[in-house]
């Protein structure tokens, strides 16, 4: 079980939202390696009108921070939301807020998504054919959510990531066991969704 604020109120406001529809989308394949996703298989055409339309009536301002996964398509997708938004502090790049990696899956069908997620519904720390466990991935992206509360107050920050990284940490704010993920609510490309302590959509 993780209990990312237990008996206590965040000090900053987290919303998700999860990169736009990209090339790997589009081909039907899992991209979690560093070595592929950081300089290949950004966002499709499509996955830009997404990421447009889908802050077009968004109220963050200025003011909001932005941290991104440095994979291609997720740092695509911040860096259209950063001009969009004007924002005034520089666009973040975060290791931690990177795809799960899902090991030996790396550049076959997505349709092994579903392998996994029977895995992780068992226990949290499975590790089948190499892939990144739950709780490991839990524990970077909270990781990154500890560090902004330590440093602001009072904050907007928007994490651009990827589905299972946003997933697992939707579970870690509803104080969820990292098991349960797949029972929250999806977050379909170019969705923003406010992290809400407690709720898991």
């Amino acid at each position: 079980m993780n209990h990312l604020f237990e008996n206590e109120i965040p000090r900053n406001r987290y919303f998700a939202l999860r990169h736009g529809h990209s090339l790997a989308n589009e081909q039907g394949i899992i991209v979690s390696h560093p070595e592929n996703g950081c300089e290949q298989f950004g966002l499709s055409e499509l996955g830009h009108l997404q990421v447009r339309n889908c802050l077009q009536d968004c109220w963050f301002d200025a003011n909001t921070i932005i941290i991104s996964s440095d994979f291609r398509r997720a740092r695509e997708t911040a860096e259209i939301a950063h001009q969009i938004l004007a924002c005034r502090v520089p666009l973040r790049l975060e290791q931690r807020m990177r795809e799960r990696n899902f090991g030996e899956l790396e550049l076959t069908s997505d349709c092994g998504y579903s392998e996994i997620w029977r895995e992780d519904a068992i226990d949290a720390n499975r590790q089948p054919r190499a892939v990144e466990s739950v709780n490991q991935v839990m524990a970077r992206v909270t990781s990154v959510v500890r560090e902004y509360e330590d440093r602001y107050t009072g904050t907007i920050l928007l994490l651009v990531s990827h589905g299972d990284a946003l997933q697992i940490l939707q579970a870690a704010f509803a104080g969820m066991d990292g098991s349960l993920h797949r029972q929250l609510e999806h977050l379909n490309t170019a969705e923003v969704r406010e992290l809400v302590v407690g709720k898991g959509s």
